[in-house]
């Protein structure tokens, strides 16, 4: 059934599919990914509003900026390490440009 789903449809399934658990947090590994620029504005959203209407905490890792702003911390990893982390409000542009490769 999922095959026949859109790549950015088979995200929001699986999505859908870990919260059917009930889980206290949901791990995402770069759901964006070769994902078309207006469902990853969608799936933003949808995430969004998990998050506020569960109170669930999420750990996204995504390499799409502005998705990443929508968090409370970053933590940027290089060879299996962190290297940077903090507020993400307070992500500098030294930061992103050192280790986001933007």
């Amino acid at each position: 059934m999922g095959g026949d789903l859109s790549g950015g449809q088979q995200q929001q399934l699986a999505i859908a599919r870990a919260l059917m658990g009930k889980p206290q947090l949901l791990v995402l590994d770069e759901p964006t990914e070769g994902i078309q620029p207006s469902i990853i504005l969608e799936i933003e959203a949808a995430v969004r509003q998990i998050i506020e209407a569960t109170g669930i905490s999420v750990l996204l890792v995504e390499q799409h900026l502005h998705f990443v702003r929508q968090a409370d911390y970053y933590y940027a990893m290089q060879k299996g390490g962190i290297v940077a982390s903090g507020l993400t409000q307070e992500l500098s542009q030294d930061v992103i440009q050192r280790f986001l490769a933007v």
